[in-house]
């Protein structure tokens, strides 16, 4: 009864659940997923109209010079990893996969900066592959709505909320989650107040 009820609430909210990620291509989804670690995708956004718009295809990003993919996502945070990572995706995905974004779990678990997050979240935008992308939005939330045990890491919450949420369900409910925690339940001054979930809600038991 719970979860229904969360997914109810969540239809309400957002009956039309997407990524909020700008792309126009396979692989700018994946390097932008890549950058959006320990940062918003506001900045994201902000950052990669800037460096698509400088370096058109893969061909270009492979050849660019780091020192200018660092000046352009210095916004973001973390450069130096980030940086060598656009680069070493376009080179991979020219050297490896014929330039387009595998449809493949094990093959972009293999691409340099590519983790299970980053693989759940192009898989299901890029190929409408059900998966459950598990960041600080979901986690958060998964904790607070007692979907997940406080110290449950990113794998376990993932895993947990496959058994709790229908397959074919899968990436909407991962994309409200990401919403709800963005703009709802926030990190800091959750909207409690205008939240239809308090009343099973962990983080308003306890703080209220």
């Amino acid at each position: 009864m719970k979860n229904k009820e969360i997914e109810e609430y969540l239809d309400s909210l957002y009956p039309n659940p997407k990524c909020e990620l700008n792309y126009n291509k396979d692989y700018e989804l994946l390097i932008a997923t890549v950058l959006s670690a320990q940062t918003t995708d506001k900045r994201v956004n902000q950052v990669t109209e800037v460096l698509f718009n400088k370096y058109k295809n893969l061909k270009e990003l492979s050849n660019a010079d780091v020192k200018d993919i660092k000046e352009i996502i210095k916004p973001i945070g973390m450069v130096n990893k980030k940086s060598i990572f656009v680069i070493e995706i376009a080179k991979y995905l020219l050297d490896h996969c014929d330039g387009k974004v595998p449809n493949d779990r094990e093959e972009l678990c293999n691409i340099p900066g590519v983790g299970r997050k980053t693989t759940n979240v192009v898989l299901s935008n890029l190929y409408d592959y059900p998966a459950i992308a598990v960041d600080t939005h979901v986690s958060r939330v998964s904790k607070r709505l007692a979907l997940a045990k406080n110290n449950d890491d990113v794998l376990t919450i993932e895993k947990k909320l496959m058994k709790i949420f229908d397959k074919k369900n899968w990436s909407r409910r991962h994309h409200q989650m990401v919403l709800f925690g963005r703009y709802h339940c926030k990190s800091a001054k959750p909207e409690c107040d205008l939240c239809k979930l308090k009343d099973i809600c962990k983080y308003y038991k306890k703080t209220f």
